[in-house]
């Protein structure tokens, strides 16, 4: 078992292996009872966990799958069954399901009482990686993603890494996008374990998964340690995390978030690889290496649907920019991002167009 440190408000553990569920027993104790937030698909895995952990009064709230779980009515909800069933600061909700379900329960636990603990069993690829380690929580509204959240930090995340065998190859693969976005940002040893057998990587049984997925929650928990709540504003900040994401949010938005999150993130990097060198910050080798390692795993690298002007409206009102301006995350090489703000409307032109050119290496 590997164990990450993060420093946040608190201090807190995430812990990565195999038949880890156990652990969760160390962190609940002193609760009077617990609250299993899952989706619908993780109703047996709920129950089997509540009678693990029997020896506490519990209750099982389950919602949605995906983000339709991560709306204000479902949040109401939520509230709801934790008013009924009398759920005081003494108390702790665990959350057991993928990125949405993490969002969403760790802004129950966030407004709930104005705060009680929360725990995170991650299942999916993109949640051990992303989602659940950070404190960022939230839901969706109809004008963005995320728009409306907290930053509230778990107790413990237990990525149990027997849950990756029950997902989707699909799935799968859209998780390694935020596992390379962290070796383009910070870690390069990333990229080199991944481009070295990029079909292996595409499975969570390649002798170098647990490695490459320890190594992306470490960059987080480094970054998030260093700005918890994103106010640097500089290239050292959390904002560096975002890289990929804007763009890439705006692709969820044109598709309805039919688009899985990591499909759209492989789409942000290639567009904003293709930006950054636009404006003359990085080098035609790393951004046709951002072709090759994306596109090698499995990972969308050209996006031809959607305007330009559509995806610009979705991309002014994502919550990275400020006031009116753009502001994206580049590279300069990998392991150096900047902070590009402001930039000429002619370059996003002329990165959107790159990206309509599926066979364009550079």
């Amino acid at each position: 078992m590997k164990t990450i440190q993060v420093h946040a408000e608190h201090d807190y553990q995430v812990f990565v292996g195999r038949d880890l569920l156990s652990e969760i027993s160390n962190h609940i104790v002193g609760a009077s009872r617990i609250a299993v937030i899952h989706p619908q698909s993780m109703q047996t895995t709920a129950g089997l966990l509540r009678q693990k952990l029997s020896a506490i009064e519990s209750i099982s709230i389950e919602i949605p799958d995906a983000e339709n779980a991560k709306s204000a009515s479902v949040l109401e909800f939520c509230w709801m069954a934790l008013g009924k069933a009398g759920f005081t600061r003494n108390d702790i909700i665990i959350s057991l399901g993928g990125g949405a379900t993490t969002d969403l329960a760790g802004f129950v636990a966030a407004t709930w009482l104005r705060g009680i603990k929360v725990i995170h069993v991650p299942t999916t690829l993109l949640a051990m990686v992303d989602a659940a380690v950070g404190g960022k929580t939230g839901i969706n509204t109809s004008e963005g993603k995320n728009l409306v959240g907290a930053i509230f930090s778990p107790i413990a995340v237990i990525c149990d890494l027997n849950f990756l065998s029950t997902q989707s190859r699909e799935d799968y693969i859209g998780g390694l996008a935020e596992i390379i976005k962290c070796g383009f940002i910070r870690d390069e040893k990333i990229l080199t374990l991944i481009e070295n057998d990029v079909v292996a990587a595409q499975s969570p049984n390649w002798e170098h998964a647990t490695e490459v997925i320890s190594r992306a929650i470490q960059v987080k928990a480094d970054v998030v340690g260093n700005d918890l709540r994103e106010t640097l504003g500089t290239a050292t900040g959390r904002e560096i995390l975002n890289y990929g994401h804007t763009f890439g949010h705006a692709v969820e938005r044109i598709e309805n978030y039919s688009w899985r999150h990591g499909n759209a993130v492989s789409v942000g990097m290639m567009f904003v690889a293709h930006l950054s060198q636009l404006a003359g910050k990085l080098d035609p080798e790393t951004v046709e290496r951002h072709h090759r390692i994306l596109s090698g795993v499995g990972l969308p690298v050209s996006y031809q649907q959607g305007t330009f002007d559509a995806l610009h409206d979705a991309m002014r009102i994502d919550k990275k920019s400020r006031g009116s301006q753009l502001r994206f995350i580049v590279l300069e090489q990998v392991g150096k991002p900047a902070i590009l703000e402001g930039p000429d409307a002619a370059l996003l032109v002329a990165a959107h167009g790159k990206l309509g050119q599926a066979d364009d290496h550079a």
